[in-house]
């Protein structure tokens, strides 16, 4: 008899199964529970792994849905993840796409192509921005139906800041004017540069990269190498340095280099920064120009000349040899200036120095020391014969002239000479001595040179003591005026009055003008001094006046120097009004030759003292080179004849035609004529037959001081016979 069915509760599943058919069936279900059980472990082992391994796992349905989203990422979103089902990464509020970056990742996923590392941002629950990296691939079932995507995705937040900080820091050291080099010790190559060093030296980064510090000529291997194992050592002597590098085109430029030793993983990191100092450089190398040459020749200067010679002394003393040291002044430079003009003087210095240069060997030196004043230092030339066999090539090498502006100038040189270790042994001495003999061969006539000697030195100090007292002397009130009266020839009666300055030096007494007058003028104080007695006159003149003496016409001499100055004019001007005298009463002797001197300017400056009403001569005329074209042009009022041509003007037939010849010469030209130098009876009656105007000497008086001369003026006359009242 068949068995009765049986009914199994299966899930609340009802089933009518055939008797044996329920063991089976009961087999299946706990088969199928183990399944799943082990389906729900996989998918948990899943999803630990996935959250170990990266933030999130997601999958996506066939219209790019999201099916499944899970891991820490969620949270930072600040949506759950149920939230997120049924919407695509384009719709999930606050997510933000990088325009072109999700350009590229449309066209993949259309394209149903995997993609990797497309990063997207979103502000999170806390209010931060955060950066997430997702990676997927596409899904296809059995029969190759595209069923959606799956994939991760990755926090990179902190990532995407270094990124960002690394980029702006390189942006930083590629934009900074400086060199930026890291390389390594052990193989000494870079391992990187910057943008800098790239155009700095000329090579792209590929190649710098193959390279190291000594292929750009910082130095050989082993040098390299034992700085930099110095520097990891802790030493500081290679921390700054200056070398030179060299570029891809071969050329060479200084640098200033900061090294520092970083310790890394597998080793040690030099960074070096490179400064390019070609301008600090040659900044530098102008100051050491301006400091230590002359501007205008490019000799060594003063400075420079003097290291040089201490430098050549010392190396003279270990070889045993000798030394010459020469001292060039040019003669009468300063007439070139004032006639000429300083451009025009500078390009004869040009010259000069040009010329000084082909006199000397190589290994001798060459050196303006100021001025107008040179200086030569011969090596191993320590005898008199062969420092004047260089002091000869120097003078003839004067004797061509200079052409400046398209005239020809003549210019020649004082020379003086010392030698070592004759002379001196220290190279102020040897200076000091060389100046003297310049000084005598100055006072020899010029245009020659001269050694030193013992009795040289002792003159120029009193030389010096005497210019020393001299400048003290304007400033004490040391000098006083002496005037010798001067005589009308026809009447006899006084035409006025020379001034005649004496300087009363302490401890000396009164100072004769021929010692001090042309110390005056070499060292440019005759232009104070002059000042002086032009002021001083015209006081006496008012004094006189008001004293009830009567006007008397002064006459003052104004040296070449003086006459040449500037202020002239201006000097007299303001002595006339400052003492309210009558500008005809003041009368200015210039010399005939300190008028030729530059006869176009002479003019000019005639012109403004004769606007002032004053009175002109000219003194020691007949001894000069006067043009007689330029004389009629010259505003004067009188000559002077030279006392050379009065001395023997009544023995010698050619002193006596000489000044017939100017007397008559002046008076055809309208000029007056006063003869200095008069001392006898018959030198009077000559220049009186021959219609002389004024004379001036010592047989009508000599030179007196104010006092006297007012006692002179008041208590004596010269009567109309020609003879003195007085012979004082």
């Amino acid at each position: 008899m068949p068995k009765k069915p049986s009914t199994v509760d299966a899930h609340t599943l009802t089933i009518d199964a055939p008797p044996g058919h329920l063991e089976l069936l009961d087999l299946t279900v706990r088969n199928l529970r183990a399944s799943e059980a082990k389906l729900q472990q996989s998918e948990a082992r899943f999803h630990s792994l996935a959250t170990l391994s990266f933030d999130s796992y997601w999958e996506q349905d066939e219209s790019l849905r999201f099916t499944q989203f899970f891991g820490s990422s969620v949270d930072q979103l600040g949506i759950t993840a149920d939230a997120l089902m049924c919407q695509t990464g384009w719709d999930i509020p606050g997510v933000r796409w990088n325009v072109p970056e999700r350009t590229v990742l449309e066209e993949r996923l259309a394209a149903r192509e995997p993609f990797r590392d497309a990063i997207c941002s979103w502000i999170d629950a806390d209010g931060a921005r955060r950066h997430f990296q997702i990676s997927g691939e596409p899904k296809f079932d059995l029969s190759g139906r595209f069923t959606g995507y799956r994939g991760i995705g990755n926090d990179v937040t902190d990532r995407v800041h270094r990124d960002d900080d690394q980029r702006r820091f390189r942006s930083a050291i590629d934009a900074t004017a400086d060199a930026i080099f890291l390389l390594d010790r052990a193989t000494l190559r870079f391992t990187d540069v910057n943008d800098t060093a790239c155009r700095m030296l000329g090579y792209s980064l590929q190649e710098l990269l193959a390279l190291g510090p000594m292929e750009l000529g910082a130095g050989s291997r082993d040098y390299i190498g034992g700085i930099y194992d110095d520097l990891i050592s802790g030493s500081a002597a290679y921390k700054v340095t200056e070398l030179w590098l060299q570029r891809r085109d071969g050329s060479r430029f200084p640098v200033e280099i900061h090294r520092q030793a970083h310790r890394s993983d597998d080793g040690w990191t030099i960074v070096a920064v490179a400064r390019d100092i070609t301008e600090r450089k040659e900044a530098e190398g102008r100051l050491r120009q301006l400091a230590h040459y002359d501007q205008l020749t490019g000799l060594p200067n003063r400075t420079l000349f003097y290291d040089s010679l201490k430098s050549t002394l010392v190396l003279a003393e270990q070889r045993h040899l000798g030394v010459g040291v020469l001292l060039i002044d040019l003669d009468r430079f300063k007439n070139v200036n004032d006639t000429l003009g300083h451009s025009t003087g500078d390009e004869l210095l040009r010259q000069v120095s040009q010329r000084l240069m082909k006199c000397v060997r190589a290994k001798d030196t060459i050196g303006r020391l100021g001025g107008d004043e040179f200086a030569l230092i011969l090596s191993d030339a320590g005898n008199v014969h062969s420092a004047s066999i260089v002091a000869n090539k120097v003078m003839r090498a004067f004797r061509q002239p200079f052409t400046l502006e398209g005239r020809e100038v003549t210019m020649t040189a004082s020379i003086g000479l010392t030698v070592y270790p004759t002379d001196a042994l220290e190279a102020d001495t040897l200076i000091k001595y060389a100046d003297s003999a310049m000084y005598e061969a100055k006072d020899a006539g010029r245009n020659t040179f001269r050694f030193y000697t013992e009795d040289m030195n002792s003159r120029m100090l009193q030389k010096c003591a005497l210019e020393d007292d001299l400048r003290r002397a304007i400033e004490h009130d040391e000098f006083v005026l002496y005037y010798q009266p001067k005589m009308q020839v026809d009447t006899g009666e006084w035409s006025g009055v020379e001034a005649l300055i004496r300087w009363n030096r302490p401890g000396h007494g009164l100072v004769s003008p021929a010692v001090f007058v042309p110390a005056l003028e070499e060292t440019g104080l005759i232009v104070p001094v002059g000042a002086w007695v032009i002021n001083a006159a015209c006081r006496k003149i008012s004094n006189w006046e008001h004293a009830g003496i009567g006007p008397i016409p002064v006459a003052v001499n104004v040296s070449g120097r003086q006459f040449l100055h500037e202020g002239l004019a201006a000097t007299i001007e303001a002595a006339i009004r400052r003492y309210r005298i009558e500008p005809s009463l003041l009368e200015i002797e210039i010399t005939e030759s300190s008028l030729m001197s530059n006869a176009e300017h002479t003019v000019d400056v005639l012109q403004d003292l004769k606007a002032l009403g004053i009175r002109i001569s000219i003194d020691d005329f007949g001894t000069g080179y006067s043009s007689l074209a330029y004389l009629k042009r010259f505003p004067i009022d009188k000559l002077k004849i030279d006392i050379a041509f009065i001395r023997d003007v009544t023995t010698n037939e050619d002193d006596a035609a000489i000044t017939t010849a100017i007397i008559n010469m002046a008076h055809s030209l309208k000029l007056k004529v006063i003869a200095e130098g008069v001392e006898t009876l018959e030198q009077l009656e000559f220049l009186r037959t021959h219609r002389c105007d004024e004379i001036q000497g010592y047989y009508f008086s000599r030179p007196l001081p104010a006092p006297e001369l007012k006692k002179l003026r008041q208590s004596s006359r010269v009567g109309r016979s020609g003879g003195p009242a007085a012979i004082c």
